[in-house]
């Protein structure tokens, strides 16, 4: 059988909701994304570590309710009564802890969307509770708000999204791959984005197929420099 090659393709994620892995550490989670017209006073917090779904969970969400998905940082730029007409996913809600003017949109666009009807979601690393947000208001309405959080993998769950990362990379790895990355990397979906992103750039500058051996090369080279 000829050897299988990594080409350099760009990385295509596919955020249907279909593909999305369901286990026992985000069932609440897709739940609760599934039945956004019993969130409690429209709106909900949607946390968890870079990598465990929020994005993906977000167009899901998106897609279904015809919303429009921005950031936090960029709601100063925007038109926030146009906006507050539609359900609206605001993304990375911590990051405006120093920046005034994207706390005062965001109360703003809190209280429009509300008044009008419109769900509001809002995603971020950590509990919503532990944001900080100088706005007082602004933060109370967070912390009021309905929390879900999106749990640390499971192997179950790390190796599906091992998987999903290496088909959104348009490549296949030789079966022994990812239960071998499973008893050596780092047990998170940081970790397992890295680890992908790596193995992919060393397969296609080497011109080798995606195997355990390089995987081992690979992880070996960097335990010996940490």
């Amino acid at each position: 059988m000829p050897e299988q090659l990594s080409f350099d393709l760009p990385a295509m994620p596919v955020l249907g909701r279909d593909d999305f892995f369901v286990s026992p550490e985000n069932a609440m989670a897709v739940a609760m994304i599934d039945a956004s017209d019993s969130w409690p006073n429209g709106k909900l917090v949607l946390s968890g570590p870079t990598g465990a779904g929020k994005t993906h969970l977000t167009h899901v969400w998106a897609a279904a309710n015809d919303a429009e998905i921005v950031t936090a940082a960029e709601l100063p730029s925007r038109d926030i009564p146009a906006l507050a007409r539609h359900c609206i996913a605001v993304e990375d809600v911590p990051r405006i802890a120093s920046d005034r003017e994207a706390q005062n949109a965001l109360f703003h666009l809190h209280n429009l969307i509300l008044s009008q009807g419109n769900r509001l979601l809002m995603t971020g690393r950590g509990a919503p509770n532990l944001w900080s947000l100088p706005l007082p208001d602004l933060q109370s309405r967070i912390d009021g708000t309905t929390h879900i959080a999106l749990l640390a993998p499971d192997d179950r769950l790390l190796a599906a999204v091992l998987a999903k990362l290496f088909a959104d990379r348009q490549i296949t790895p030789k079966p022994d791959v990812i239960p071998f990355l499973l008893s050596r990397m780092d047990r998170s979906f940081r970790a397992a984005e890295d680890i992908v992103n790596r193995l992919d750039k060393a397969a296609l500058s080497r011109h080798h197929t995606l195997s355990r051996r390089l995987a081992a090369e690979l992880l070996g080279a960097q335990e010996r420099t940490d």
